[in-house]
Parts: structure tokens; sequence; C-alpha cells
């Protein structure tokens, strides 16, 4: 979240950021209560100091009918003391609440608009496949060399879920080594993270884990919900601690299952496995000095790895600068690598495979997790970053269609056929 007194130092900046990202927040009742707990914290010392002074006067008092009266005192004062601390405990929750909404300030060259229509677009690779047949998406590929199973999915779990099968579990499991090997050369600590976290983790990386907005499953009768990404739980492993910033930036890759529950997502743009309540993905997260300049390198070379396993996977892609009202709360400015999808839409379209977002000190400030200079004096929040390395069900509908062939085989890039043993399926 925000620093408190810099949202009340700068009211009008957080306002319009606000709005560019169609957030409604009421900074001015954040104000108030800001005032309130101020009023309550000064009230509160003012009573204990009395508090303490009668206490000290009870063993001197003059007379029987004295100490009693000083006794009395002491009951009220701390009768009004327990009223005030509790008054206190829910301004300072409110206040929190309120504060948690707001987002992230943003890179003054991220595109200002709210739909997808404002992403811009910086750069793009490869060609555009130009097939000399009618080329088929995904589903009617995996259909044809028995890699998917969508009913068996949604007879055991439901609509959204799926078995992968034959070439398409050792595709998965190929793309995923491809990407922990690049990390681990790329000085990436490898990691297996929970499927689970408790809901104060994933708040404050900055999702909803309860509620009608929320797109996480989470436990009854529990403090836990299923992950969205290991974005949360390689965020959340620092939580409460203080790094030294010698040993800055920390580079952290972990491998997970993904839930989500894609409430309201329909249509044909997310027909297959491109929008499914369950995914494995190996994720990028960082923890950088806190300057712009520390981690707005380490971004850069996030989205550089990103890129790096597209080309070796010769899929074309573009990437594109996310608008303002596409950030979502943590973001300081985020980078997505959007694969070109033959199957996609009609005639084919560009879909997101990638994310990479710098959330400057938004997260650590929540989670508590700072670090300290050799010299200066106190902690600073550090600044943290998260990108996909690869998401390994959209990764797979790139791969199955811009490699289809026309006698119906599935062209292998070299990249991967240490793992799948073959140059092509079929």
């Amino acid at each position: 979240m925000l620093d408190l007194q810099y949202i009340c130092d700068n009211l009008e900046p957080v306002a319009e950021n606000c709005r560019n990202r169609g957030v409604e927040v009421d900074l001015d009742r954040i104000v108030a209560l800001r005032g309130r707990r101020s009023e309550l914290i000064t009230s509160g010392d003012e009573l204990r100091r009395e508090q303490k002074a009668t206490s000290s006067q009870i063993p001197t008092a003059e007379s029987d009918e004295a100490k009693q009266a000083l006794i009395a005192r002491g009951r009220e004062l701390r009768e009004q003391l327990q009223g005030l601390d509790g008054e206190l405990a829910e301004v300072e929750a409110d206040l929190r609440s309120g504060q948690s909404r707001i987002p992230n300030m943003t890179h003054p060259d991220a595109p200002i608009a709210l739909g997808d229509d404002g992403h811009v677009e910086l750069r793009r690779w490869g060609d555009v496949p130009e097939f000399d047949f009618e080329p088929r998406d995904h589903v009617a590929i995996s259909e044809a060399h028995n890699l998917i199973d969508f009913e068996a999915g949604s007879r055991v779990a439901g609509h959204g879920f799926y078995f992968l099968k034959n070439e398409a579990v050792l595709l998965e499991l190929a793309l995923m080594q491809l990407a922990v090997t690049r990390l681990r050369e790329a000085g990436f600590t490898l990691m297996t993270t929970p499927d689970l976290a408790k809901d104060e983790i994933i708040e404050g990386i900055g999702f909803l884990p309860r509620g009608p907005e929320s797109q996480i499953y989470s436990i009854e009768n529990s403090e836990l919900s299923l992950v969205a990404t290991a974005e949360i739980t390689l965020g959340g492993a620092l939580k409460d601690q203080v790094l030294e910033i010698d040993d800055l930036p920390l580079r952290c890759a972990g491998i997970s299952h993904c839930f989500r529950t894609e409430a309201g997502a329909h249509g044909r743009a997310t027909r297959g496995i491109y929008r499914v309540h369950q995914f494995t993905k190996v994720e990028m997260f960082g923890f950088t000095a806190p300057t712009l300049e520390a981690s707005n390198a380490f971004h850069n070379e996030v989205v550089e790895i990103e890129e790096g396993l597209f080309q070796a996977l010769e899929i074309p892609y573009r990437v594109v600068d996310t608008c303002t009202g596409d950030l979502g709360g943590p973001a300081y400015r985020k980078f997505d690598l959007e694969a070109w999808m033959p199957g996609r839409g009609d005639g084919g379209d560009w879909g997101e495979v990638t994310s990479a977002s710098n959330c400057t000190d938004y997260q650590s400030r929540r989670l508590g997790i700072r670090c300290r200079t050799p010299g200066k004096k106190g902690t600073e929040f550090v600044h943290t970053l998260n990108g996909t390395a690869v998401a390994t069900s959209r990764a797979l509908i790139a791969l199955l269609e811009n490699h289809q062939q026309a006698d119906g085989t599935i062209h292998i890039p070299e990249a991967l056929r240490p793992w799948v043993g073959s140059d092509q399926i079929g």
C-alpha cells in the first residue's frame, strides 16, 4: 500500500491516479480517519498519565474516604481507556482497509486508459505464420492427437478443468524444464511453493482472498486459500523480514499450481485451455533495493528472460505496455507478452502469455519486508517485482497452433526436444 503520510501530502496526485486506474476511493474519509486516530491516541495518552498519577496517590491518601475516591477514579479512567482503545482499534482497521484500496502510483510513461484497447505495443518478434492450409485451433489439434481430455476434467471437477495426455504431458514438463534451466543460469533460486496461503499473505500481495469480487478459491472454515500464482507464496515467504541491502536483488523462481475461479469468463476467445480454473506456472519474483533505478533494471531483466523463452519456442509475440486501467492495484508498471494464436478469434489474434510487474514498495509495505543499509539509520521497504516465466496452459496453445503442419503433425522446437524426445507429434 502507499505510505499514509504520502497519501495525505499528495491528495490530488493520488486522486488523479485513482481516476486513471478506474478505482473509486474516498480520500476525504481516509484523512478524517487519520485525524480521528490522532485524537484518540492523544486522548488515550492523557488518560494513561492521569491513571498513573491517580494510582501513585492511593498509597499516600490522607483518609479512607480519599483513598476510595482515588480507587473509584482509577476504575473510571480504566473504563474510559477501554472504550477509547476499542474505538481506536475500529478506526485503525477502517483506515487500513481504506488505505489498502488505494492502488500504487503509476509510472509516468504508462499509457493512461481504462480499456484493453489502451495498451501500447512496444515491439514485436517473429513472423505471424501464413498457412497454406486451414489452420485448426488447439482444441481441434488436441482432439486429433489425443492430447487434452476436457470431458474427463468436467466429470471429475467441472467445467474449466482438463486432463493433459500423452505428448501434451511431455510438452508441459519440457516447458517447465526449459524455464527452470534458464532461470537457474540467470541466478534465480528455484523453489516449489505451497498451493495454499494464509489470507493475510494473499491480501498483502494485493489479491482479494474472499468476497464477491474475489477470483480466489477459499477454504471454508479456515484462513487459507488456494493460490492464484506463486507470486503470492514467493512474496509472502519473506513477510516481516529485514534483509541486508548488499544481498539484493534476491531472485526467486517458483513452480506451482495456480487456481482461479475465472468468474464470468466465456466466449470463443476463452475456448479450450486459455482461461481455466487450474494450470501450472513457473513464476519469477524479485526483491530489490528500494530505488526505481534498481527495480526498473530488474523489471527489464525479467522481460528479457520472458522474451528469450518465447524466442526459444519459436513463437511470434509482441510486448505491450499495459494501460493504467488494467495494471491492478500493486503494479507501478506492467509489460505483457502476447503470443500470436492462430486459432484465437476469427483468423487468429494475440493472447497474453506472460506478465511482468514492478510493484515498487507497495507489496513490501503491506507485508513488512524491509532492508537495512550499513551506516544508514533505520530500515526501508524493499521493492518487489514479479513475472511469468511460463504459464504452461497458454504456452501450450501457442505451441500447438503455431507449429501445426499441413500433414497434421506438430513441429517441436529444438529447445524442447531434449525433454520431449522427438522433433514432432504425429
